[in-house]
C-alpha cells in the first residue's frame, strides 16, 4: 500500500490492520477487544512504516481518545467521592506515592497519575467479576483526582528539591538506584553528552535535520521509540536513544541537562507541551523548537512560552515565495541591465509575468 503513493489507500490498510489484529487477537486468545487493540498497536509500532501511520492516523487517534475519556468520564459515579471520601483518599494516594517513591522526583511527578490501560483492566475486572462495581469507581475517582493533581506536582518539584538540598540525609531516599544515563554507550563521545542538540523523532523530519547537523559537523543525539531504527543508528554510529520522550527517563538518557537545544520533529503536537515541561525542568536554559501543523495550534504554543514553533506549510509557502521572488528578480535585473534595448521599465513589466 505504500508504495502505491496513495494517502488514502496507506491509512485504510493502517486501519483495517490494526482492526484486524485486535479482532484476531480477541477472537483467539480469548482476551478483550480493548487489550486486542493494545496488541495491535504494539504489532503496527515495529513496522518500518510506524512513524508514517501514525502521522496520518493522528486525526482518528485523537477523536478515538476524546471518546475514550469521554466514556470513561461518563462511568464516574460522583456520589463515590461523599459516601467514601477516605477510601478515595487511600487511591489517591497509591497513584500519586505509591508509583513514585522510589523513583527521581522528575519522574515522580511524571508518574504521579493514573495510565489509561489501567481503566482497561478495571473494565476487565468488572467484566469478569473479579472488580465490584465500587472498586471501579474508585478507580475513575482516583484517576481524575491524580491527573488533576498532576500539574502542581510538577510545579512543587523546585520546592522539594530545595528542602531536600538542604537535608541530604534524605535525598537517597528518592533517587534511582542506577543512572539513567546508562543508556547511552560507554564509550559515546563527550560532544554528545553536552552543548548537543536532542532530535526528538526520526521520521522524515527529523532524518532530514539529522542529514543537515551531520553536514554541518554538529552534535546531536537522536530520540525516537522504535528500537530497531535507534539500533540501526547506534550501528552508524549516531547517539541514540530509545523510548517515549514524555518520559523524563528518555530525556535524561540524551544528556538534556547540558543541551543546547531541543527539537521535537514529531507530529504528535499533543505531546509537546509534556516534553517541554521536562527538559524546562531539568535545563531551564534549554532552546527548544518545535514543528507544528497549523497556525492556531502554533500560536497557541508560542502563547504558552513553550519556543520556536514551524508550522510546516507556512514553512513550504515561504520557501516557495523566496524561490519564485530570485527567480523573478535575476529575470527583472537581466532584463533592466544598461545597453538593453528598449525602456528598462517596459522590459522588466514583460519579464514579470513570464
Amino acid at each position: 500500500m505504500a508504495k502505491t503513493g496513495s494517502r488514502e489507500l496507506f491509512t485504510l490498510a493502517v486501519v483495517a490492520a490494526a482492526i484486524s489484529i485486535a479482532y484476531g487477537s480477541a477472537a483467539l486468545f480469548g482476551v478483550s477487544f480493548a487489550v486486542g487493540a493494545f496488541f495491535a498497536g504494539t504489532v503496527l509500532r515495529e513496522s518500518e512504516f510506524a512513524h508514517r501511520a501514525a502521522e496520518q492516523t493522528l486525526p482518528l487517534q485523537d477523536a478515538f481518545s476524546v471518546l475514550f475519556f469521554v466514556s470513561v468520564g461518563m462511568l464516574f459515579d460522583p456520589s463515590v467521592l461523599l459516601e467514601q471520601p477516605l477510601r478515595v483518599m487511600v487511591v489517591v494516594a497509591i497513584i500519586v506515592l505509591g508509583k513514585s517513591i522510589a523513583t527521581a522526583l522528575t519522574a515522580s511527578a511524571s508518574l504521579a497519575q493514573i495510565g489509561e490501560f489501567s481503566f482497561i483492566l478495571a473494565g476487565l475486572g468488572l467484566s469478569l467479576g473479579l472488580l465490584p462495581r465500587e472498586g471501579q469507581s474508585l478507580v475513575l475517582a482516583g484517576a481524575i483526582i491524580s491527573i488533576a493533581l498532576n500539574p502542581l506536582a510538577f510545579r512543587a518539584i523546585d520546592a522539594i528539591q530545595a528542602w531536600l538540598d538542604r537535608r541530604p540525609h534524605l535525598a537517597f531516599r528518592l533517587e534511582p538506584e542506577a543512572s539513567p544515563l546508562a543508556a547511552l554507550p560507554s564509550d559515546t563521545q563527550a560532544q554528545y553528552l553536552a552543548r548537543q542538540v536532542i532530535v526528538v523523532g526520526f521520521g522524515r523530519v527529523g532524518r532530514r535535520i539529522a542529514e543537515e547537523l551531520d553536514a554541518r559537523g554538529l552534535p546531536y543525539v537522536v530520540a525516537d521509540e522504535n528500537r530497531e531504527l535507534v539500533q540501526s543508528l547506534r550501528e552508524r554510529g549516531v547517539a541514540a536513544v530509545w523510548g517515549n520522550a514524555t518520559e523524563p527517563e528518555v530525556l535524561i538518557q540524551a544528556h538534556v541537562r547540558d543541551a543546547r537545544m531541543l527539537v521535537i520533529a514529531t507530529p504528535e503536537t499533543i505531546e509537546v507541551r509534556k516534553m517541554v515541561e521536562i527538559a524546562r525542568t531539568l535545563n531551564p536554559d534549554i532552546e527548544v523548537l518545535v514543528r507544528s501543523h497549523s497556525v492556531e495550534e502554533a500560536r497557541l504554543i508560542e502563547e504558552e512560552g513553550t519556543g520556536t514553533v514551524l508550522v510546516g506549510e507556512t514553512e513550504l509557502a515561504s520557501s516557495m515565495v523566496r524561490h519564485v521572488l530570485s527567480r523573478l528578480g535575476r529575470e527583472v535585473g537581466a532584463a533592466a541591465a544598461p545597453g538593453a534595448s528598449g525602456t528598462g521599465k517596459r522590459a522588466a513589466a514583460v519579464a514579470v509575468p513570464r
